[in-house]
């Protein structure tokens, strides 16, 4: 349930035109008063003697209490109360206590005996409007100071009373959400988000892995944002704001939004933050440049990797630096991915940015690893979906999955709610987002082991038995153990230890939110043994055909993992 106080206005009887009309973005069906401060107030919706008007002097009675010039200007308080979709219909009796509810909580009407006048009208099934007058019935003013925050303590209580969806407490953290206004212009020009969202999201682009103001606003410029800066007379820039060229207010101008009313972090001072570290630091940042995309994703996925150990281990404020660089990692891969991963990246990105934030100040500087790899996600371009580009996608989407759940972990055991349920979504998303990225690659390594010589596969099935006793039996029943055997042919070609390998990819990290172990480990021991991770042009290693490998004997006598068909394929899924 959502209480939402609007902006307070100066015509009662407007709001009640619209709150008894036929609605304007959404039908009103059977407006009608469901409760109001006395009980007794004209509904003009279902009282055929009763009009709007009746209503609206009723309500602004007690501004007359008072001499004209010391009337407020802005008398006309407006509620909405909405219910969660899954939630049951409530009834005129209960929205009728939740208004009252409402009301008393946010000290409009508190249980003084000389409250505000109010009226809470019904016009759709799953919520109410709440007007009400900002002066008490003693001419004094209502003290509703954070509102707000009052009404959605209130509304908490209401949802376990009534058994509705609980929504998790804020913790005020949270980017501004677009105004119903905001959303119905966007319905009205087709755009599939507000503009608040679109720059929210475009700028959090230009923040990723930057290193200096110079370097935020030409990335802002290069957007093709429309950019304001505020000067202080000494010529220090204070701030900006930015707008979208086609986004125009009545008079035709472009509206702009300040970075803070985007994101708490977007602020011009929260993102210098983010380059803090000693100039050194920023200027190794600015001389590195990756090669090709698909090494940046190695440097991402590594960078993941060492991050969740922070995120798992360290102090607060450290993790916390690590979660919010996480979030510009996540952003930056978004902005440079294939077509038939970007949709879901952009998705990950857009809900780990809840997580990004929290009460617990970041400490900047040992995040640098991540900073890093953010800049070099953008400056090493847009990636191939196939190919080493491809395969590198899907190694650094799996590792970032697993920093993001630990990211979830840590927000759940700090009580952060709205964050760790972020975290999760995110999570998912990147679910969804590994299973095409990971498709061809895990499909060439799969036959790769599927061609591997009975000797070498033997070899292997010991080493795994003897490595992971406790995994060994799940991995060999997976349809993704063939493209794991080979990718432990190849590290063993390479001259690494399998079995120490697998240990360490399991020691260091859980496997328990993983659909396919094997998988994982495709992807860690590639990334631990410096292996390409694409296999599509290597040499094949350890076949049947190779002599070398097939006179070599096994460590000692075991049976081979289980035979497949042909027709199955690789576990692609996290």
């Amino acid at each position: 349930m959502i209480p939402q106080i609007h902006k307070q206005g100066s015509h009662t009887l407007g709001l009640l035109y619209y709150l008894y009309g036929k609605g304007t973005h959404e039908e009103h069906i059977d407006p009608h008063l469901v409760a109001s401060f006395d009980g007794m107030s004209p509904d003009p919706g279902r009282d055929a003697t009763a009009t709007k008007e009746d209503l609206a002097q009723l309500l602004n009675q007690p501004l007359h209490l008072l001499a004209a010039d010391q009337r407020p200007d802005k008398h006309v308080w407006h509620c909405s109360v909405r219910a969660a979709p899954d939630d049951p219909i409530l009834s005129d009796e209960q929205w009728a206590d939740v208004a009252r509810r409402i009301v008393a909580a946010t000290g409009i009407d508190p249980d003084d005996g000389a409250g505000c006048r109010w009226a809470a009208v019904r016009h759709a099934g799953d919520h109410i409007h709440i007007v009400a007058t900002l002066v008490r019935e003693d001419g004094r003013r209502p003290d509703h100071h954070r509102s707000g925050k009052r009404a959605q303590t209130e509304a908490r209580l209401i949802e376990k009373e009534l058994g509705l969806h609980q929504v998790a407490p804020g913790d005020g953290t949270a980017a501004q959400r677009p105004t119903s206004a905001e959303r119905h212009k966007a319905q009205r020009q087709g755009r599939e988000r507000t503009a608040r969202e679109e720059l929210r999201e475009t700028v959090r682009r230009a923040v990723a892995g930057a290193t200096s103001d110079e370097e935020f606003f030409a990335r802002l410029a290069a957007s093709g944002l429309l950019i304001r800066k505020r000067v202080a007379p000494s010529g220090d820039l204070m701030g900006y704001k930015v707008a979208l060229h086609d986004d125009l207010n009545k008079d035709g101008q472009p509206v702009f939004y300040p970075g803070a009313r985007l994101a708490p972090d977007l602020s011009l001072p929260r993102i210098r933050e983010r380059w803090s570290e000693p100039a050194t630091a920023q200027e190794d940042m600015v001389r590195t440049r990756p090669s090709t995309p698909a090494a940046a994703r190695r440097v991402t996925a590594s960078a993941a990797w060492q991050a969740v150990l922070v995120v798992e281990h360290g102090d607060d404020p450290t993790v916390a630096a690590h979660i919010a660089a996480a979030g510009e990692v996540m952003d930056a891969l978004a902005t440079t991915s294939a077509a038939h991963t970007r949709r879901e990246l952009r998705d990950a990105a857009t809900a780990f940015e809840r997580a990004s934030r929290s009460h617990v100040r970041a400490v900047r500087g040992h995040d640098l690893a991540l900073r890093q790899a953010a800049r070099d996600l953008v400056h090493g371009g847009n990636a191939l979906g196939r190919g080493e580009d491809g395969a590198s996608t899907a190694m650094a989407i799996d590792m970032l999955f697993f920093l993001v759940t630990a990211a979830a972990h840590w927000h759940a055991r700090k009580g952060h709610a709205q964050q760790a349920e972020a975290a999760a979504r995110a999570a998912e998303h990147l679910r969804a987002a590994y299973r095409p990225a990971a498709a061809q690659p895990l499909g060439v390594l799969y036959q790769r082991g599927r061609r591997l010589s009975r000797p070498v596969i033997q070899r292997q099935t010991v080493a795994l038995r003897e490595a992971l006793p406790e995994l060994a039996e799940q991995i060999l029943a997976e349809p993704g153990w063939y493209a794991l055997a080979a990718t432990i042919a190849e590290a063993e070609a390479a001259g690494h230890d399998p079995a120490a390998l697998l240990s360490d990819a399991v020691e260091r990290r859980e496997l328990g939110t993983a659909v396919s172990v094997s998988d994982v480990l495709v992807w860690r021991l590639r990334r631990t043994a410096d292996l390409p991770a694409d296999a599509a042009n290597l040499p094949e290693t350890g076949t049947a055909g190779d002599r070398t490998a097939a006179r070599r004997p096994a460590n000692r006598p075991s049976s081979p993992g289980r035979q497949r068909s042909g027709k199955e394929t690789p576990g692609n899924s996290r």
